[in-house]
């Protein structure tokens, strides 16, 4: 990464996050084939839920920056890209046992909430550079455990391709969204302060990051 402070944060938080997360109880019992159809069922629904939310974000930043037409045009992709993404991962619920009306009647658990409206905050109330360091520990963590979950739901739950879309997605599309997140934090993070509210940040989000998958492990099980 040609970015010396945006490096330093993937190596010393996100990183480090990732890996942490990857050693949960819950991605620990996926790669093994032991997690149960109920918290896979559970994830399904709450990811779900949560990617209306952030979807209906973008779709006023990209109103909100009209007059910026670089900031523009980064929600605007941002936007045309995650918009399929709440109906994948539709399909793979119902790929598992889901129907519609259990995300129809879905409720978001109170650590989905909180990872959720932190992402929002970032977005409305957060400078540049704290707000997309958000994104960019979230695009992090979500291109690595799709590839778990791609893997897993392959070799030891038989979903074929289709079923498994939002993994494979992820695990490609997000490369490129976790380059854009790093050009914004660096184009903005200059003064100490700016780079103290990103540091902050990012811990902050990995800490709401490994919250929701112990939250859904728990509320499932």
């Amino acid at each position: 990464m040609s970015y010396p402070f945006v490096a330093s944060v993937m190596r010393e938080i996100i990183h480090p996050g990732a890996e942490q997360l990857m050693n949960t109880r819950f991605f620990i019992e996926l790669r093994a084939g032991k997690l149960s159809k109920k918290r896979l069922q559970g994830f399904a629904v709450q990811h779900y839920l949560s990617n209306h939310v952030i979807n209906k974000g973008l779709a006023f930043l990209m109103v909100r920056n009209a007059n910026n037409q670089p900031m523009y045009e980064q929600f605007c992709e941002l936007f045309t890209e995650e918009q399929s993404h709440p109906g994948l991962m539709k399909r793979f619920g119902l790929a598992i046992g889901l129907s519609d009306k259990d995300f129809d009647n879905g409720i978001m658990i109170f650590e989905c909430v909180a990872h959720t409206a932190a992402i929002i905050r970032g977005m409305f109330v957060g400078a540049p550079a704290e707000t997309r360091v958000g994104a960019l520990v979230n695009e992090t963590m979500v291109q690595r455990y799709s590839d778990e979950f791609d893997a897993a739901l392959e070799k030891h739950y038989g979903l074929d391709s289709r079923a498994r879309t939002f993994f494979a997605v992820h695990g490609k599309v997000d490369v490129e969204h976790t380059a854009m997140a790093a050009d914004t934090v660096a184009k903005f993070a200059i003064t100490d302060r700016d780079k103290e509210l990103v540091r902050v940040a990012a811990k902050n989000m990995v800490r709401f990051k490994l919250a929701k998958f112990d939250g859904i492990y728990d509320t499932y099980g």
